[in-house]
C-alpha cells in the first residue's frame, strides 16, 4: 500500500495512529478522510500501527493506494505520530487520531482556508462529540500566532490543527509522554507561525471512550498523567526563559495556565491535601507558584485567589470533586 510518485505534492498528509482500536473506528476514521474533497493527488494518508496485537491491516487492503500503512514496534502516539510526520510529503499536515474522525462540512471550510489563503500556517479549529456536527460559522479571525498565544486561551489539541509542514520544521512530540503531548508541541507550533487562522468550525469529532488514557483512574495512571504534566510545563518554563521578550510573554501565559490546570489535576485525582501541598512545595521550587498575577480568564483569577491561600486551598478540595470540570 503505497502512494503512486506523484508530480504534484499533496496538499495535505493525514497522519491517522491507531494501538488495539475496533477495525470498524479505524476505517469510519479514513473513510471521513476519502469523503474530502480532495483528489488522490491532493491528499496524503499515512496510517500508523502502533504495535497493535492484532495488525488491522487485513481490513484496510481495501483502500488499495488510498493509504500508507506502517506498522512499528509499540512506542506511544507521540513516536506513532512522529513516524508519520517525517514520512509525510503535503504541504500541511493534519493528525487525526485513529478512533475519531473529521466532520466533512466544517472540515471543507478548513481546507477552503488553506485553498484561498497562501500566507496561512496553521488553521485552528474546534472539535464535538456530536458526529452529526455540519454547522459552519461565518466568520474567522487572523493572528500572528505568538500575538495570539499572547491575548487568547488556546485549544490545545494537535488534532484541530491544520498546520503547514515548513512551519513545523523539526518540532516534533516528545517520546515517553503518554498525557499532554498536545499541549507541549500547540504552543510552540504556534510561536514559529507567522499567520494563523482561528475559526470556531467544529471540524473534529473526538470519540470519548472509556478505555483511553485520560479515564484510567489507577494510582500508577493518575501518577504518570501528573508526572507528565509537571514535564511539559517545565519544558515550555525553560524554553520561555530562552525566547525573544514577545515570545517569552506568550509562552508564559501558557505555562500560567497549564500551571492552574495542573494544581487543578491534582486535587481532582488525588483528592488528597498531603499530595497537594508536596506538589505546591514543588512548583514554588520551580518559580512556578504562586501563579502569577494575571487576568488571563475569569477561572484563572479565582482560581490563583483560592489557591493562594491556605482557606482557599481547602475549598478547592472539598468542592472540585464535587463540580464537573469546565471543557
Amino acid at each position: 500500500m503505497t502512494m503512486t510518485d506523484n508530480t504534484r505534492r499533496p496538499l495535505v498528509s493525514f497522519i491517522v495512529t491507531c494501538y488495539n482500536l475496533p477495525t470498524d473506528m479505524l476505517c469510519e476514521c479514513i473513510d471521513s478522510i476519502l469523503k474530502l474533497s480532495l483528489q488522490p493527488d491532493e491528499r496524503e494518508i499515512i496510517v500508523v500501527d502502533d504495535g497493535s496485537e492484532v495488525s488491522p491491516m487485513n481490513d484496510l487492503l481495501k483502500y488499495g493506494d488510498d493509504i500508507i500503512y506502517v506498522r512499528q514496534k509499540n512506542g506511544g502516539v507521540s513516536v506513532a505520530r512522529n513516524t508519520a510526520m517525517d514520512m509525510a510529503k503535503g504541504q500541511y499536515i493534519q493528525i487525526v487520531d485513529g478512533d475519531d474522525c473529521l466532520l466533512t462540512v466544517p472540515y471543507e471550510h478548513c481546507l477552503d482556508i488553506v485553498r484561498h489563503n497562501s500566507e496561512a500556517d496553521v488553521v485552528m479549529f474546534d472539535f464535538t462529540h456530536d458526529l452529526s456536527g455540519s454547522q459552519v460559522p461565518d466568520r474567522f479571525q487572523k493572528k500572528n500566532g505568538a500575538e495570539f498565544l499572547r491575548t487568547e486561551n488556546i485549544r490545545g489539541a494537535a488534532c484541530c490543527c491544520l498546520f503547514r509542514q515548513s512551519v513545523r520544521g523539526r518540532l516534533a512530540f516528545t517520546p515517553g509522554i503518554a498525557y499532554g503531548e498536545d499541549e507541549e508541541f500547540t504552543p510552540q507550533l504556534l510561536i514559529r507561525a507567522e499567520t494563523v487562522y482561528i475559526t470556531d468550525a467544529k471540524a473534529y469529532f473526538y470519540r470519548e471512550r472509556t478505555t483511553s488514557a485520560v479515564h484510567q483512574t489507577d494510582e500508577a495512571s493518575i501518577l504518570k498523567r501528573l508526572s507528565d504534566t509537571k514535564e511539559v510545563i517545565l519544558h515550555l518554563s525553560r524554553l520561555a526563559d530562552t525566547s525573544p521578550q514577545s515570545d517569552k510573554v506568550a509562552l508564559q501565559r501558557r505555562v500560567a495556565q497549564l500551571t492552574m490546570d495542573y494544581i487543578y489535576n491534582t486535587i481532582l485525582l488525588t483528592r488528597s491535601e498531603e499530595k497537594l501541598n508536596e506538589t505546591l512545595g514543588d512548583l514554588r521550587k520551580d518559580g512556578l507558584f504562586p501563579l502569577p498575577d494575571h487576568p488571563y480568564s475569569t477561572k484563572y483569577t479565582w482560581f490563583r485567589r483560592l489557591s493562594n491561600s491556605a482557606i482557599g486551598r481547602k475549598l478547592l478540595l472539598t468542592t472540585l470533586p464535587l463540580m464537573k470540570k469546565e471543557r
